[in-house]
């Protein structure tokens, strides 16, 4: 369930009662008349099941709410009430394969934003995953694969093709790109201050490498399991199911290759360092693929569920 507080003018409050009450699915309406200060007006609360509440919250920027008011969403995580239990039977479809469209617009506009925090993760799973290259040493590649941020600004642009938001895409692009290149360069110069410590030797990034050595070596199966991962991040995004996003992070061989590519250019591996590249694009790729044609298909599913329930 979905636990809506909403700030309403005077002379829209009819409008949004009468729109809560007819939207299936809705629950605990309670109505405070001028209990709103900033902005002032009156205060609304209802709940309303996750299936049901893109619908609502639709209607409501229909009805300018988000301009002349606010609309403010929370999760409730226990609801102790059989009209709650009767609402969320009512509402079409299920929950947990219900896309809140504004929700997921939001979350993707926060996590693709450029910032010195985004910056200075991935700068620093880079690095993680340079010593794992270097050592061939899986479980810091798992790491580094972990703290990466790099799939808030993928999912961002999934998000903006299928929303139509060139201002997001451009966003989520810079994030990306720029967060990269930073990474990259950094890891270049860290990479130099480590082999100058003799700490890393190009030997070992020359020699045979079981565990790291698809890196810089892509193939089919590279955009398979990238297409595979941008499926279920998509999915983990768009149902709330953040735990898949571990799967996602271990999946993937964006950061690593990033930084497998930075330690070949220190010390002159032209090889290794296209190979990387082409891996790290590779799998950019995949992963924006699949997340767009995910969030497509949810979207044609979803309209697909409203209309026959409509019928019913």
């Amino acid at each position: 369930m979905l636990h809506l507080r909403l700030i309403t003018p005077a002379d829209r409050t009819d409008d949004v009662v009468h729109l809560i009450e007819k939207t299936v699915g809705t629950a605990h309406l309670v109505v405070l008349p001028d209990a709103a200060r900033n902005p002032v007006g009156d205060v609304v609360l209802c709940d309303v099941a996750r299936e049901a509440g893109d619908e609502l919250i639709g209607g409501l920027r229909e009805l300018g709410l988000d301009k002349t008011g606010s609309i403010a969403v929370e999760n409730i995580d226990l609801s102790l009430s059989k009209r709650a239990d009767k609402a969320e039977a009512d509402a079409p479809g299920e929950g947990a394969d219900a896309v809140l469209w504004e929700h997921l617009a939001d979350a993707t506009h926060e996590e693709s934003t450029l910032s010195i925090t985004y910056v200075a993760f991935l700068t620093i799973a880079t690095m993680i995953a340079a010593c794992g290259v270097v050592l061939d040493n899986a479980v810091l590649i798992v790491g580094a694969m972990a703290v990466g941020p790099e799939f808030g600004p993928l999912a961002g642009i999934s998000t903006a093709l299928v929303r139509r938001a060139p201002r997001l895409a451009l966003r989520s692009l810079i994030a990306l790109v720029v967060g990269f290149v930073v990474a990259m360069g950094a890891t270049v110069v860290f990479s130099g201050l480590m082999d100058t410590l003799d700490l890393f030797h190009q030997s070992d990034l020359e020699g045979a490498r079981p565990n790291t050595a698809f890196i810089y070596a892509p193939d089919a199966f590279s955009f398979v399991v990238a297409v595979l991962a941008g499926i279920a991040g998509t999915l983990s995004l768009t149902s709330a199911k953040s735990g898949a996003l571990v799967g996602v992070a271990i999946s993937v061989t964006t950061v690593p290759a990033a930084a497998n590519a930075a330690v070949a250019l220190s010390y002159g591996d032209t090889s290794q360092t296209i190979g990387s590249t082409n891996q790290l694009l590779l799998n950019l790729l995949g992963i924006v693929l699949a997340g767009t044609v995910t969030l497509l298909a949810q979207k044609w599913l979803w309209a697909r569920q409203r209309a026959a329930s409509r019928g019913h």
